[in-house]
């Protein structure tokens, strides 16, 4: 399933609410630039090696480009574009100033060593160094890429810009802000690592007592988590601390489930701990398939791992009340009409998980204005931001009678044009 035309259809579906002309049109369907480029790395045998990257910049409508550079041996141009679609929604649904942008570089990270990764990085940084900067393109992680890469990537950015002339530490700061996701000690921001799913948690929360799609029986709420890494481990966290009986967790590998899903709770603390012990979520509890994790009788299912896990094939099965999603595009447009049908609610990934790009931009600001944020002012900012988000587009979804996916993106093609 092409991630861009799955994209595309949910702009259509949402287009059909607004009167549009076809120059708007066209600019919402097609990114203002994409970047293709390849560029020779020094291997640990002393050999240099070519590697393809891309960075697509989708919107500058309402300001810099904004999106992940994701390192994975199966990226593809279709993907990417996507992701920096969504990440043009996603800024407007927030309402940050910020347009869409993404990076894809094909390479299996765990192929290299540290050494070659950083030499990878620095490489890729060079390459694109003429379109990126605090006020026209803002990278950040995503899939494999981490705050030690964001570090590496920003000290070669401020390097290359240091060869034009003496930097000023204003300069510097400024400069600091073209990468986002970097080390707290190195001009990263309080409560990042935690933000998209604690985003996702207060979107949650927002939303369920409104929605009323879980009759309240006084029973603790059920929840399964497709997904182990970051956003998947503090999203099933912040719900285990509230309360939530964690029933089950599968990374990439499989996953794992409590035997009485109403008593019993998986701890996600306890089981990254095993996982990271035995390097697999097996033998941390009962072993499921994600194909079952998908399809449990669960209040609340998270899709927090990839694009198109729920389709036409499998949503017929899936029993949860309210799908979460976490992930980017993890629900095809032909499971979203059958959810629809299904009065299952889907809180769609531009709003759920935009908790990771608006702390993003909280870090880009720090930067930018030489400021340090406490943690307790970052996620008290996020939290009324992303709940004001989340409460304006259940609004709009009422007044126009359609799902919030729908909802959502009418909210950010509003702002857009």
């Amino acid at each position: 399933m092409n991630p861009f035309d799955n994209a595309l259809s949910q702009l259509d579906k949402a287009l059909k609410f607004l009167k549009l002309g076809e120059d708007q049109i066209a600019r919402l369907k097609f990114p203002e630039k994409i970047i293709s480029v390849n560029f020779p790395v020094e291997m640990d045998n002393g050999q240099k090696k070519i590697f393809h990257g891309f960075r697509v910049q989708y919107s500058s409508k309402r300001g810099p480009y904004k999106g992940g550079i994701r390192y994975h041996p199966r990226v593809d141009m279709n993907e990417v574009k996507a992701l920096a679609f969504w990440m043009a929604i996603k800024c407007a649904v927030a309402d940050i100033p910020m347009g869409g942008g993404k990076s894809g570089v094909e390479v299996d990270p765990k192929k290299l060593s540290e050494k070659e990764l950083e030499n990878l990085s620095r490489a890729y940084v060079r390459a694109i160094a003429q379109d990126i900067g605090p006020f026209s393109d803002v990278p950040a992680p995503d899939v494999n890429t981490t705050p030690q890469i964001m570090k590496w990537m920003t000290d070669e950015f401020i390097k290359i810009r240091s060869k034009q002339g003496t930097l000023s530490v204003e300069e510097k700061s400024s400069l600091m802000a073209t990468f986002t996701g970097k080390p707290l000690d190195y001009g990263g921001s309080q409560g990042r690592t935690e933000a998209t799913g604690r985003g996702g948690f207060f979107v949650l929360q927002a939303l369920l007592e409104k929605i009323k799609a879980i009759p309240s029986h006084g029973k603790k709420l059920t929840a399964a988590i497709q997904g182990f890494g970051n956003v998947g481990f503090y999203i099933a966290k912040f719900l285990a601390e509230s309360g939530y009986n964690i029933v089950a967790l599968s990374d990439s590998r499989g996953g794992i489930a409590v035997k009485n899903p109403e008593a019993d709770s998986l701890d996600p603390v306890s089981v990254l701990k095993c996982k990271k012990e035995k390097g697999t979520l097996n033998g941390c509890g009962a072993n499921i398939t994600n194909k079952e994790l998908l399809e449990l009788p669960v209040d609340i299912l998270v899709p927090a791992a990839l694009e198109n896990q729920l389709t036409s094939e499998n949503a017929g099965q899936v029993k949860a009340k309210i799908i979460l999603e976490m992930a980017n595009g993890p629900t095809t447009p032909q499971a979203d009409e059958i959810f629809f049908k299904k009065n299952v609610t889907v809180i769609p990934d531009v709003l759920a998980n935009s908790g990771g790009v608006t702390v993003s931009y909280f870090e880009w600001k720090q930067n930018l204005e030489g400021e340090k944020w406490t943690e307790d002012k970052v996620n008290t900012l996020l939290k009324d931001k992303i709940t004001k988000a989340a409460l304006e587009i259940l609004a709009t979804s009422r007044d126009m009678k359609t799902d919030l996916r729908s909802a959502a993106f009418i909210t950010a093609i509003r702002r857009l044009i």
